[in-house]
Order: structure tokens, then sequence, then C-alpha cells
């Protein structure tokens, strides 16, 4: 069932931001778990303003994981860059410091 609570909206008893938040979906669920009273379903068939076609409602796509990168077993590549990320800066430093003892000697 479809229902249009416009009217019903400032009259509600949890508020106009309970309805708003149920706004184009069902709501049966959140109206179920409130527990609403026999006066409050009664209520109900005057605000009802049709069926749902079933053949409008999209139909639930299955979840399908993203694909993951490749395993790469073999890390050597990445085992040397990390070595040399450490040894360059050391070897940079090491020249530099040779280059300056060589200088303030002569």
């Amino acid at each position: 069932m479809v229902y249009d609570v416009t009217k019903f909206m400032e009259d509600h008893p949890g508020g106009d931001e309970v309805l708003l938040s149920s706004t184009g979906q069902d709501a049966t669920d959140d109206f179920e778990d409130v527990g609403h009273s026999d006066s409050a379903r009664e209520m109900m068939a005057g605000y009802c303003i049709g069926d749902i076609d079933a053949s409008t409602v999209p139909k639930k796509t299955k979840y399908k994981a993203p694909q993951q990168p490749h395993y790469n077993q073999d890390k050597t590549s990445e085992f040397i860059i990390k070595i040399l990320q450490f040894l360059v800066p050391l070897a940079i430093l090491g020249v530099a410091f040779g280059i300056r003892l060589y200088t303030k000697s002569t």
C-alpha cells in the first residue's frame, strides 16, 4: 500500500521528521517497530492512496565484490626498493662527508 501522510505530518506524535525519513520507501518495518496502536492502524486507511505496482520496483542486485589486485608473491623488487631508499641517502651523506674532509685537509 502507498500512503500520503502529508496532511498528518503536523499532528504526528513522533514529529514530522519520522515521516519524512521514510519518504519514497517501504516504511513497514519502521511502522511495526514503533508498536502503533489499533487506532493508529485504523487512521492509516484514510491516508491510503493506492497499491504499489510491483513491475516498477527495481530488482535487488546481488553484491559483487570488487576485483582484488593480483597478489605478488615475489616481493624481491619491493625489498630492493626499500633497501635503496635507505642506502642512497646514506651514500650521498657519505660522499658529502668525504668531500668535506678532503677539502678541509687541503
